[in-house]
């Protein structure tokens, strides 16, 4: 994989920030993005405000996750660096991690738990449009931990695994009760990703009072030979 150069990656984050935070995908200090270096990785300090990010403020760590400068890095470097970890040696590796709590993906995640005793499915959405399967995939709905949990982590990183050695690759998860982790090769591929998550999410739920039916076994094997899609 071809890492970022630091001054292009520390300008794509405050960009890829102000126009998440401007379009409504983050508000106040929630979410944090990363990029993954060559010799270290960048992200979001804590409680800063994606909106009126500095690049030159930006947590700087070493390998091992060691701060090495900027300000002080978003706890939630421990779940980023399970991900970039966990996914380097799949067909979906992760140069940029993006976190949100996206308002209409956590209404996805309440609906899904809203039933005392009744398991949520292990996946927040089904296979409700072509871009949905062909730009993101299958999107894991690991069970509730708290905001930095080192046990979400530890699920996530399992739930890359698994999913790669299924054959069914993935690009996102989703916390449940908090919001979505997405990751691509730079943080506008990322960006992206969580576009099309988040669109698919509101459209699941406009429709909830009549499910729509997903695309059929055959539709989606389609678009796995035409477009390599990972489902």
């Amino acid at each position: 994989m071809v890492f970022m150069d630091e001054p292009s990656a520390r300008a794509e984050i405050c960009r890829v920030g102000a126009s998440l935070y401007t379009r409504g995908y983050v508000h106040a200090s929630a979410g944090n993005i990363s990029v993954r270096l060559a010799d270290g990785y960048l992200i979001t300090p804590t409680d800063a405000s994606l909106g009126q990010l500095v690049p030159e403020r930006l947590a700087k760590l070493d390998l091992q996750g060691q701060q090495l400068s900027g300000d002080r890095a978003s706890k939630t470097i421990v779940l980023h660096r399970r991900i970039y970890e966990a996914s380097a040696n799949t067909p979906t590796p992760a140069g940029c991690v993006i976190h949100t709590h996206s308002r209409q993906l956590v209404a996805c995640s309440l609906q899904a738990t809203a039933v005392p005793g009744v398991a949520p499915a292990a996946e927040l959405l089904p296979a409700l449009t072509p871009y949905f399967v062909m730009k993101v995939g299958r999107v894991p709905h690991i069970a509730y931990h708290r905001p930095g949990s080192p046990d979400a982590a530890q699920a996530v990183a399992e739930a890359i695994v698994q999913y790669a050695a299924a054959g069914k690759p993935i690009r996102a998860v989703m916390l449940a009760r908090l919001g979505p982790n997405v990751w691509h090769e730079s943080p506008a591929a990322a960006m992206a990703v969580l576009e099309e998550l988040e669109e698919t999410a509101l459209l699941w739920n406009q429709c909830r009072q009549q499910a729509p039916a997903p695309l059929s076994e055959a539709q989606i094997d389609e678009l796995r030979q035409s477009f390599g899609a990972h489902w």
